[in-house]
């Protein structure tokens, strides 16, 4: 009985310890936790366009054949540059030289028929004045004169027609260019009538790059630039810069000089074109680019990184952290992607405060604490508007 009594206050005095050793391993509530925000601010950006187009020669001169004849020599050589008038060609001559001289001989018996029939009609004005000859006589001189005069301009016509035929017997370039590749070697026959292709000569010092823009989209532009949501750029023409096929950019600028006012009925589609300096001859004629087209400017622009949007069924989304710090989605609308960042039309306002990093575990309705503090959060990662205004300026 005295064993018994004596171990009850050590056992009790185990429990009680053994219950405050549980309440102190209790687990505390989960802290928020922590992302980076953008301070969304409206800042001017550039309205890009982009569109893929072929390059064009500014000038191209198809060499055809104006006479028919037998090539006797090519006086060029391939893929060399030619100025304007440079001989490309020899064709035969002899049969020209013989037609040249028959359009000769035919001048020279013109002209002496001319001279006769001038002499018969000074000779009877004389003798009509003294009623030796009749009116009719004198005046059928006259008429045989006209028609000799007329034979001779004939005559000269014909020459100058052979001397012409002559000279298309040595084929010239109309324009200064690269000369291509020969479509007919020495011996081959060509002809006027079909106008056999020699070669073309192409200028592209300055070259022309073609695209074409759906219908609604440019009437899209239309309707923003006259609600002013755009303002039209500053300067002579439109912008438009370049990506090559390896993804470099061209380092030349050129300005949009043709937009057709008819529509493509088959692709809904309005052709433009532009104009670029090509002074390296780095591009070439039928080479694929990328255009980026600067339409204007967006005054009220916003840009967000491209890994704060995510793409849903609905459409694009973003995070936001509200003024209790509470985690909310927010649907926008984007334009293009532009050097990692979405050009965002709709859907943000200035102040808004977008979770740029911490996505995966700020879950809609969770509380967040931001990086560095709210009041730290616009200088902690700069505003997707002052990014763009450095990247997307007008060149």
């Amino acid at each position: 009985m005295r064993h018994t009594a004596s171990i009850s206050p050590l056992f009790f005095l185990a429990l009680l310890l053994g219950a405050c050793g549980e309440q102190e391993a209790a687990p505390r509530a989960p802290s928020a936790p922590e992302v980076q925000v953008q301070v969304m601010r409206a800042e001017p950006i550039d309205n890009i366009i982009e569109a893929p187009g072929r390059v064009q020669a500014l000038r191209t001169a198809e060499i055809r054949a104006r006479v028919n004849g037998i090539i006797e020599k090519r006086l060029y050589a391939e893929g060399s540059d030619v100025e304007a008038g440079t001989a490309l060609f020899a064709v035969d001559p002899r049969e020209m030289q013989a037609a040249l001289s028959a359009a000769k001989a035919t001048l020279d018996r013109a002209l002496a028929t001319e001279a006769n029939a001038a002499q018969d009609v000074q000779r009877y004005k004389g003798l009509v004045e003294e009623q030796a000859i009749s009116q009719q006589e004198y005046d059928s001189a006259v008429a045989r004169l006209r028609t000799a005069q007329a034979d001779v301009s004939q005559a000269r016509a014909q020459l100058d027609a052979a001397q012409l035929n002559l000279d298309y017997t040595t084929i010239r370039t109309p324009i200064a260019g690269r000369a291509g590749r020969a479509e007919v070697t020495e011996g081959a026959l060509v002809s006027a009538a079909e106008a056999t292709l020699l070669t073309r000569v192409e200028q592209f010092d300055r070259v022309y790059v073609n695209f074409s823009q759906s219908s609604s989209k440019l009437l899209l532009i239309r309707s923003q630039l006259a609600s002013g949501e755009l303002i039209e750029p500053e300067g002579d023409g439109v912008v438009v810069t370049l990506t090559l096929e390896d993804g470099s950019e061209f380092d030349q600028v050129g300005r949009m000089d043709f937009y057709a006012m008819t529509i493509d009925p088959a692709l809904g589609t309005v052709a433009l074109r532009a104009e670029f300096p090509n002074p390296g001859r780095l591009l070439l004629p039928g080479q694929f680019v990328n255009a980026r087209i600067y339409a204007g400017i967006r005054p009220e622009g916003m840009l967000v990184p491209q890994r704060a949007v995510q793409m849903t069924d609905q459409g694009p989304t973003v995070r936001l952290v509200n003024d209790e710090d509470t985690v909310v989605v927010q649907a926008i609308t984007v334009g293009e992607l532009r050097d990692g960042q979405w050009v965002v039309t709709a859907g943000l306002q200035s102040g808004d405060r977008v979770i740029v990093s911490g996505l995966q575990k700020a879950r809609p309705g969770q509380k967040v604490r931001i990086a560095g503090g709210a009041d730290d959060a616009a200088q902690a990662i700069p505003a997707a508007g002052d990014q763009g205004a450095e990247g997307a300026g007008t060149p």
